[in-house]
């Protein structure tokens, strides 16, 4: 343990952490630009067999970034892509970052620390710093922006400077350490954990912007909204947000399991698609897509009434035909991603004829960010959390999100010892009561766990 580590375990203060030496290497998850081609020709590209868990030399910061000594990450489906090197290796989002040149240059190395998530305890801090200070507690943003470009300032998603940290940048969160932007960092919810606070913002946050923030689809009370994915990290966290706006929830899940879990977690109208033959994950022909669609639009009609006003989608290629042609006339179908593949087709005479409306959204800007951890703040959101690994243990984490036999989000812890750790207000954390802040997690006796490795840590 370095004397860092052991600093902050202890709780020491801002003065002593900021007067204690950062250690010259720290363990990160990571890829090596040597394993590229590894998966050429290879139907299943196991991330296991990519992700490398070692020691990564510590990278000077420029002015406006911070020191982050990570307590938990989370893994988010850009690992996955990151690990199989697709769609496009992430060297090349390093390599053309370098090409900026000054501490932009930093970033093009032969190996890339990932992670878009992570809670932890600032312990530097820039010149150009003016926010933050060594001893806060944080959560970080996903999203970097370029606070220069001119468009950034009417959304720091516009900017063509806008990059997802640990993804389209190095030294990211599944670390012990991370360098970040301090135009990332907001307050972590203290009455949280340090791996439920990691598990939280890039999904929360994209599914914030993509149905409540005024770029998105904007519910209102009564809206029907279809969920593709529900029990996973983006749709766990949409059906908490349509609820909360007075909506009505309606959750497409892929088996039993994890219908009994929707409808645990409050959802209006439980789905199982392969119960109404929605199929697997190819994309469906134009008239199976038709007829899909046909189905679930008498499913959600017989349950509600009436069709969706809106369709959360980032599933991609297998849904999205469905998706256009089962919202309402006039409704819009939102999409941040694509899991099953980025080449969507679907009718679009369902489109213009009727009105509808295509939004493409991804991640999102600060103030949405900020707005969306308030409400973990206040109580009105929960984590998702299902399943917490060990830093060492990251290849079979992101492996698990892979092969999707997770629910909600599988946390890692990196220098935090055990969980249950960083809880600074325990009596708001009482107030609200530990099964509400654990949903998926209190189920577990009652629903058992896909993982093999929870099963072997309960046995």
């Amino acid at each position: 343990m370095d004397a860092m580590t052991e600093a902050i375990l202890r709780g020491a203060g801002p003065e002593e952490i900021e007067n204690t030496e950062l250690p010259g290497e720290y363990l990160a998850a990571h890829l090596r630009a040597e394993d590229l081609g590894m998966f050429d020709g290879v139907s299943d590209k196991d991330v296991r067999k990519s992700l490398h868990v070692g020691n990564v030399p510590m990278p000077e910061i420029a002015p406006d970034e911070v020191v982050v000594a990570v307590m938990a990450s989370s893994i988010n489906y850009n690992t996955v892509w990151s690990a199989t090197f697709e769609p496009v290796p992430t060297f090349d989002f390093l390599n053309r970052f370098a090409r900026e040149g000054g501490y932009a240059s930093r970033h093009n190395l032969p190996y890339h620390v990932l992670g878009s998530d992570a809670s932890g305890v600032v312990v530097r801090v820039g010149a150009g710093v003016r926010r933050w200070r060594p001893g806060d507690h944080v959560v970080v943003s996903c999203v970097q922006v370029d606070d220069q470009e001119p468009a950034t300032h009417a959304d720091g998603m516009l900017g063509s400077g806008q990059r997802i940290w640990g993804y389209e940048t190095n030294f990211g969160g599944l670390a012990h350490y991370s360098v970040v932007r301090a135009s990332q960092l907001l307050a972590k919810p203290a009455h949280l954990t340090w791996e439920e606070s990691a598990s939280v913002l890039l999904t929360a946050a994209t599914s914030y912007r993509m149905l409540v923030g005024d770029k998105g689809a904007r519910i209102k009370q009564g809206d029907v909204v279809l969920i593709w994915g529900a029990t996973g990290g983006l749709g766990a966290y949409a059906v908490q947000m349509v609820k909360n706006a007075g909506g009505i929830a309606v959750g497409v899940v892929s088996s039993e399991r994890k219908a009994e879990i929707l409808r645990a977690l409050g959802c209006d109208v439980v789905i199982n698609r392969n119960e109404i033959g929605l199929g697997g994950d190819d994309a469906p022909t134009p008239e199976l897509t038709v007829d899909m669609g046909k189905r679930l639009g008498r499913a959600i009609r017989a349950a509600v009434g009436e069709d969706p006003h809106v369709v959360f989608d980032f599933i991609g290629q297998a849904t999205f035909g469905i998706s256009v042609f089962v919202v309402r006339r006039g409704g819009v179908v939102v999409t941040c991603g694509s899991s099953t593949g980025y080449q969507h087709q679907f009718d679009n005479r369902y489109l213009w004829m009727n009105l509808k409306r295509i939004v493409g959204s991804h991640a999102a800007n600060l103030q949405e960010q900020w707005e969306c951890n308030r409400l973990f703040r206040l109580g009105s959101l929960h984590p998702v959390l299902s399943d917490v690994y060990p830093l060492a243990e990251t290849a079979e984490a992101a492996r698990l999100v892979q092969q999707n036999k997770h629910i909600g989000k599988v946390g890692v812890l990196c220098q935090a010892p055990q969980e249950g750790l960083g809880v600074t207000d325990p009596e708001r954390r009482a107030s609200i009561g530990a099964e509400r802040l654990n949903p998926l997690r209190s189920m577990g006796a009652a629903i058992p766990s896909e993982s093999a490795k929870s099963q072997e840590r309960a046995a």
